[in-house]
């Protein structure tokens, strides 16, 4: 019967397409800002925020100026704190969450407190894992996130408690229990759905996220320190990205109306599971494979040819897309791009993947200017991180489907800033019009239609 009822609910579905579409010269009015972008391409402000800053360009005479990128954390540029983690060979994303989350740098002994709360946390509530991972299995892992967010609502006996020291513990919380959940539910979709052995591992408080990560998705549980310090690494970089990104923004949205921290974050991973947001690392690697079996040749010549066809829509998977260019606000550079470039190539080499490496590499170089001339763009253009931060999970063995969780797993902590910040100093609900565009029509009698 519910097959039935599916197959006639399609029946119902002609004309569906009409009835929601609005002509897009309703947009031209000027008023009506799509995207929350204005006419020059710059962001709609909704706010203020001290968690993390994006620098792209600046504006000169009412015209955007380009410039290298840069990424702040609370005042600190991240590629000062990559390459201090680097210097040292120390393990940075708890120091990276202590930041944003507090709004400075620890000393050790609040570092060491800190770390020892947030491992301890790792484990997920006794019957969790059964009840809301085992019992109900699925191919996406965003999707088991997100529903295991909302779970974890059950679990709290606090939950609605909005005051900045409860919401501050269920950050915590929740930052540390994401690589555990998605490491659950990668071993179970292993199991039901790849006819894999079920081998889930409990999480090690004496080790970093990093590490731990890794350790958990392994059957062997075996690592090397260079491959969990890249991992961390890549975390790092994605911890934030200033209040305009998305799911950010979603987190704050939601926050706005004085729900609870499990709808809010949960709000934020939907946003971020949209392929037009955290699922774009998944397309690149894609289209290096369709790079690698469709051109003839890696030379620029060759890689140029082939870029061409793909945005004809020609080549690649036909969407018109070159994945990984471009970037809403950054123009002559992307800082996380860059620093993944600088960092990751040692392990590329040690690893096979040096080809693919520079294969990207040539795609960047050819494909900017390509790209530019195809929109007519004179600002400069750049590669995003996505570009490359796909290659760096493929590197250390990490499948496709967690390629988005690991972007959750980091801006958990940017998430959870935002939600503090917008709790304590935003104060009113979001609420943005929309203007509508319909005629007054009278009501017809069933009999008359």
């Amino acid at each position: 019967m519910y097959t039935e009822g599916r197959k006639e609910l399609q029946d119902l579905c002609g004309g569906l397409t009409a009835a929601y579409r609005v002509d897009p010269a309703n947009y031209a009015c000027g008023t009506v800002r799509r995207g929350l972008r204005n006419a020059d391409g710059t962001g709609v402000t909704v706010g203020v925020t001290r968690v993390g800053s994006v620098q792209g360009y600046y504006v000169r005479d009412e015209r955007k100026v380009a410039v290298p990128g840069e990424l702040y954390y609370r005042g600190i540029r991240v590629t000062d704190l990559i390459d201090s983690h680097r210097r040292l060979d120390v393990f940075g994303f708890e120091e990276t969450v202590y930041l944003l989350l507090f709004g400075s740098l620890p000393d050790e002994a609040r570092f060491s407190h800190f770390c020892r709360i947030l491992t301890d946390a790792r484990k997920l509530p006794d019957g969790f894992f059964e009840d809301m991972i085992l019992k109900a299995p699925t191919r996406n892992m965003m999707n088991a996130l997100e529903r295991s967010v909302l779970a974890l609502y059950c679990y709290d006996d606090r939950p609605d408690d909005i005051s900045p020291e409860n919401v501050l513990r269920q950050s915590v919380e929740l930052i540390a229990r994401f690589p555990t959940i998605v490491a659950n539910a990668y071993a179970v979709k292993r199991h039901i759905f790849d006819d894999d052995s079920l081998t889930v591992h409990i999480p090690d408080p004496s080790l970093t996220a990093a590490e731990d990560f890794l350790r958990m998705i392994r059957h062997d549980k075996r690592y090397t320190d260079s491959e969990a310090k890249l991992l961390d690494l890549m975390l790092t970089l994605h911890a934030e990205h200033g209040g305009g990104n998305n799911s950010t923004f979603s987190c704050r949205c939601v926050t706005s109306t004085g729900t609870d921290t499990y709808s809010a974050i949960a709000a934020a991973v939907g946003s971020l599971k949209g392929p037009l947001h955290g699922g774009a690392n998944g397309k690149v690697t894609e289209m290096l494979d369709f790079a690698k079996s469709e051109l003839p040749s890696r030379s620029d010549e060759a890689v140029r040819g082939w870029l061409t066809k793909v945005l004809a829509g020609e080549a690649g998977d036909r969407s018109g897309k070159i994945y990984g260019l471009g970037h809403a606000v950054y123009t002559e550079s992307d800082p996380r791009a860059v620093a993944i470039r600088k960092y990751a190539r040692d392990m590329a080499e040690q690893t096979g993947f040096a080809a693919d490496l520079e294969l990207l590499e040539t795609i960047e170089r050819v494909g900017v200017p390509l790209l530019m001339e195809r929109l007519g763009r004179k600002l400069p253009m750049c590669a995003n991180v996505d570009l490359y931060s796909g290659l760096v999970y493929t590197m250390l063995g990490i499948p496709r489907e967690l390629f988005t969780p690991l972007f959750a797993i980091a801006r958990i902590a940017g998430w959870s800033a935002h939600r503090l910040e917008e709790l304590i100093s935003g104060g009113r609900i979001m609420r943005p019009a929309y203007r509508a565009e319909m005629t007054a029509a009278p009501y017809v009698p069933m009999a008359a239609r």
